[in-house]
């Protein structure tokens, strides 16, 4: 499953999964993408389909492992990962080297565990409003599910997963 970034950084007022969708057709890539974002119908967790949870291992866009499977992003200890592994974006940038991101956040609105935090995620991602906050993490710290909160204002990075894989 490739974890991918969207090509420019997003405030709290974001149309993710229709973006992912997007710029994944752009790139040539086949498969669905979904935003890496709890929702107001759906927690993180669970946005990637139950049987490609717990055998396939989540990459990068060149193929380079991130996680061992879905599931051990959200075993609790905020989504490990080896900060070595580049993440690149649709268009193929280091997100992490790259100045087009200025702020090396990503926002998610989740728990450690992937769910949902309706009070910091930005409204369900409709509001960029100074006063609103959204559940983000600095990839400075390793982890994809760091529990920092952010004013829905800010440009974050937004990643996007690959939620069904095809053969």
């Amino acid at each position: 499953l490739h974890l991918v970034a969207l090509n420019s950084p997003s405030s709290g007022d974001m149309r993710a999964d229709f973006q992912c969708y997007q710029q994944a057709q752009l790139a040539g890539l086949t498969s669905t993408y979904r935003a890496f974002l709890s929702s107001h119908l759906q927690d993180l967790a669970t946005v990637v389909r139950k049987t490609d949870r717990y055998h396939l291992p989540v990459v990068n866009l060149k193929g380079e492992t991130l996680f061992n499977n879905w599931e051990s992003i959200f075993n609790g200890n905020g989504g490990q990962f080896n900060v070595h592994v580049p993440i690149y974006s649709f268009d193929g940038r280091n997100i992490m080297t790259d100045p087009s991101w200025p702020q090396k956040i990503i926002w998610h609105g989740s728990t450690a565990n992937g769910i949902r935090l309706t009070s910091n995620y930005c409204e369900a991602w409709h509001t960029a409003n100074m006063g609103a906050m959204g559940q983000a993490s600095p990839l400075k710290t390793g982890k994809l599910l760091d529990q920092k909160v952010y004013s829905c204002s800010n440009q974050f990075i937004v990643l996007c997963i690959e939620n069904s894989f095809v053969s």
